[in-house]
C-alpha cells in the first residue's frame, strides 16, 4: 500500500502519461464488504467491461488492447487484492507499452467506477489523497503515551513513551503532603515534556502539519501548557480518550475530528482565495479563467467543488470520454499545483464551483 508521499509521486507520474490512441482504462473499486462479508464490485465491473469493450470494432487493435486489459484487471482483483483492502485503483493500457499499475488502500473509494479515455483518469485518486491526508495523534495519561501517524485511512507509524508511576504512600498532611504533590506534578511535567519531545521529532521528520492531542484533562492541561512553538500551531483538536482505547477506535475518532477540521479550513482558505480575487490579487474564480491559468502553469492551489460537472473539456473531441473536472485535476498535477477538494458546495457556489490561488499574475 502506498504512503502519502509515494501516492503524491504516483499521481504526478500518471498525470504526465502521454495521451494514447489506444483505450486507457482507469478502474476504481470500493472493496468494502457488504453485510454478508462479501465484495460486490465484480458484477458491476464485468458488466461495464463487456459493454465498453463491445463498442470497439471486432479484431481491431483497440478491441484487442481493451480485452487484454479487462482480463488482466479481473485477474489481479481475484489474486492480488488483499482481504484487508477497502479500495483499489487500477490503470491499464496494453496498447501503450503494456502499461499496468494497481494500487490498493485501507481507505475506500465512494463508488465503483470505470473510465475509458486516452490517458489516466485521476479525479477519484486525487480526492482520496486529499480526504485522507496524514496527521499525528497522541493519546496519553500521566505515565504513558501512544503516538500515531495516520494517513490514507491506516496507521503509517506508531510509537510509545513510558514513564515510571509515582509510588503512592500514606501521607498525613502538612508539608509532607505538599512535598508529595509537588513530586507528582514534577513527574507529570517531566513525562509531558518527554512525550512532546518525541512528538516534535516525529512531526519534523514526517513533515506533519496537523496534530490531535487526546487523553484525560490532567495530562491534556500539562501538554497544552508546554507545547513547543513547532507543535503549538499544528494542534487542531483535543479529545477525551482513555489510554487503553483500541487503535482502530483512535483512528475512527481522530478521522472524524479531521473531517471537521477540513470543513473549517476549507471555508477559511476559500474565503481567502475569493478575497484575493476581489482585491485583484493572486486569486481567481470560474471555470474558464482557472482553466487558462492551469494551462499557463500559474496555479498554486486548485479548489474544486462538487458542483463542477463531469462535462467534456472544451478542447477535447465530443466522444473522448474525458471530463472537465478530471482534465483540471490532471493539469494541476502536471504543473506541480496542489489540489483541494471542497465538500461544501455553498463555499464555491458564487465562483462557478472552482477557484485557484496563483503563483503569479500575467500582465
Amino acid at each position: 500500500m502506498p504512503t502519502p508521499t509515494a501516492l503524491e509521486d504516483k499521481l504526478r507520474e500518471l498525470a504526465l502519461f502521454p495521451p494514447t490512441k489506444m483505450p486507457f482504462l482507469s478502474v476504481y473499486i470500493n472493496a468494502q464488504p457488504d453485510q454478508h462479508g462479501r465484495d460486490n464490485f465484480e458484477p458491476f465491473l464485468r458488466k461495464e467491461l463487456k459493454g465498453r469493450g463491445g463498442t470497439y470494432p471486432a479484431r481491431s487493435a483497440e478491441r484487442e488492447s481493451f480485452e487484454r486489459d479487462a482480463e488482466r484487471i479481473l485477474s489481479w482483483l481475484q489474486t492480488d487484492l488483499r482481504a484487508s483492502s477497502n479500495g483499489a485503483a487500477i490503470f491499464a493500457c496494453a496498447g501503450a507499452g503494456d502499461f499496468f499499475e494497481a494500487l490498493q488502500f485501507d481507505a475506500p473509494f465512494e463508488h465503483n467506477e470505470l473510465f475509458v479515455y486516452h490517458q489516466p483518469h485521476l479525479y477519484e485518486l486525487a480526492k482520496l489523497q486529499d480526504q485522507y491526508r496524514p496527521y499525528a495523534a497522541v493519546i496519553a495519561d500521566t505515565n504513558a503515551a501512544r503516538i500515531f501517524v495516520f494517513g490514507l485511512g491506516r496507521t503509517l507509524d506508531a510509537d510509545t513513551v513510558s514513564s515510571p508511576k509515582v509510588r503512592s504512600r500514606s501521607v498525613y498532611g502538612g508539608w509532607w503532603l505538599q512535598r508529595f504533590q509537588l513530586k507528582v506534578e514534577n513527574e507529570h511535567l517531566r513525562h509531558a515534556k518527554e512525550v512532546l519531545q518525541q512528538l516534535e521529532r516525529i512531526v519534523r521528520e514526517e513533515q506533519i502539519d496537523r496534530v490531535i492531542l487526546a487523553g484525560d484533562e490532567v495530562i491534556l492541561s500539562v501538554l497544552r501548557e508546554n507545547l513547543p512553538p513547532l507543535l503549538a500551531g499544528k494542534v487542531v483538536d483535543e479529545l477525551k480518550l482513555d489510554i487503553t482505547t483500541p487503535e482502530h477506535k483512535v483512528l475512527q475518532a481522530t478521522l472524524e475530528s479531521m473531517r471537521q477540521e477540513d470543513a473549517r479550513t476549507d471555508a477559511e482558505r476559500v474565503n481567502a482565495m475569493i478575497g484575493a480575487y476581489r482585491a485583484g490579487g493572486l486569486g481567481l474564480i470560474g471555470v474558464e479563467p482557472v482553466q487558462a491559468a492551469l494551462a499557463n502553469g500559474q496555479v498554486d492551489t486548485l479548489f474544486i467543488g462538487p458542483t463542477v460537472e463531469a462535462a467534456e473539456p472544451k478542447d477535447e473531441p465530443a466522444d473522448s470520454g474525458g471530463s472537465l473536472r478530471d482534465a483540471m485535476v490532471t493539469r494541476a498535477y502536471q504543473t506541480g499545483a496542489q489540489v483541494r477538494f471542497i465538500e461544501d458546495p455553498s463555499l464555491l457556489a458564487n465562483a462557478g464551483g472552482v477557484g485557484a490561488t496563483l503563483r503569479y499574475r500575467t500582465i
